[in-house]
């Protein structure tokens, strides 16, 4: 039972949020950063994003050292898709 109310309680989550994405060069993706003050970015392939404001912020022009300075944790990710989750 407390896994169906889990499973219910993500899947209604997940469909508030949005697939939209927005993206940004190198300098200001780093002043949104600043902005939107996230505590992790995520790191695929070439792409740097975190969300923000409902939103996926992201940028192809930053490297991981480029978020050290600012004491951010860069987490590498597996996979990216901006589907809209479904069980």
């Amino acid at each position: 039972m407390a896994w169906i109310a889990a499973t219910t309680t993500a899947t209604a989550a997940a469909q508030h949020t949005s697939s939209y994405r927005v993206k940004f060069k190198r300098k200001e993706f780093l002043e949104l950063v600043e902005i939107a003050q996230p505590k992790i970015i995520y790191h695929r392939k070439r792409m740097h994003f975190f969300a923000f404001d409902g939103f996926v912020m992201y940028t192809f022009e930053c490297k991981d050292s480029d978020f050290k300075h600012l004491g951010l944790k860069v987490i590498h990710a597996i996979e990216f898709s901006n589907y809209q989750w479904a069980e």
